[in-house]
Parts: C-alpha cells; structure tokens; sequence
C-alpha cells in the first residue's frame, strides 16, 4: 500500500471530486457499438438522426463506460479502492452525441467501515455528468470498497 494514495479516511460525505472533460467521436460511437450494442441509432448518423435520439448517439452502456473512465482518472486509480459490489442506480437522461464533451462529479454520499472485512469501508457515491450545454446526460450511484490506512485499520 502507497501512503500516497486516498484512503477510505480521505472520502468524507460531501467531497467531491471532477471527471472530464471527456469528448466523444464519431468513430468511438461506432466502435464501442460494433463491438457491444449495434443498434441502427449508434452505427449510422442518418439512422441516429431519424430515431429519437437526434443524431448519432452513444449507446447507454458506452455512456457508462465513459463514466467509468473519468472516476478511474479522477479518483478510482488514486486511490486504495478494491472493487465495488454493484451499481444502484443508472439512469441515461439524455442522448451522448457525436461532438459533445462530458464532464461531472462525483459526490461521495456516505462512507461507514465495513464489518465484515476489518480495515476497509464502503463509500458510496453519486455521478452526475453533463454535455457541454450543461444537460444531465447521466445520473449514477454506486458504493466502492477502498482500504483503511495501516493505523486505522487495527
């Protein structure tokens, strides 16, 4: 373990960290959806257009894996984190669309040490992302299990 990364004592309720600006291609959308959701809406910019979405739109699960990678660039990679047990919740508001740019916070909404696993502690989290006309484009909370500092832990 690093001194150098945050620990579980460095989340309090209230803190919040940055993620982005994460700007978003053409050529990602239809990458990330050859590979793993190819619906019309996310390969071709005239299906994308004539759907609801308005244009070529990143499918929700590439707008959860963009989330992902801002919190490991802004937090997760920084820190003593050990995984997480799971998402509460994940909702797209809007579509992602080619050209835009997001960026958000994460927001740690409580952190309680964990019983079963002495010297770690569950932090829970709330992610807000936006485009870069400020539209919520993705809300999500999720807790993630992140080791104690030596000292405390004992």
């Amino acid at each position: 373990m690093s001194a150098e990364k945050l620990a579980f004592e460095d989340f309090e309720p209230g803190r919040r960290f940055p993620l982005g600006p994460k700007p978003v291609s053409a050529e990602e959308i239809v990458e990330f959806a050859r590979e793993f959701d190819p619906q019309p809406m996310h390969l071709d910019e005239a299906a994308g257009r004539a759907s609801i979405l308005g244009g070529l739109a990143a499918s929700g699960w590439h707008t959860s894996a963009m989330l992902m990678r801002m919190m490991a660039d802004s937090y997760i990679l920084h820190a003593l984190c050990e995984g997480a047990p799971g998402i509460d919740l994940m909702e797209w508001r809007k579509p992602v669309l080619s050209g835009d740019t997001l960026q958000g916070q994460s927001t740690v909404l409580e952190a309680r040490p964990m019983r079963s696993r002495p010297g770690m502690g569950i932090v829970k989290f709330r992610h807000e992302v936006e485009n870069q006309r400020g539209e919520l484009v993705c809300l999500s909370e999720n807790s993630v299990m992140i080791r104690m500092r030596p000292e405390i832990a004992t």
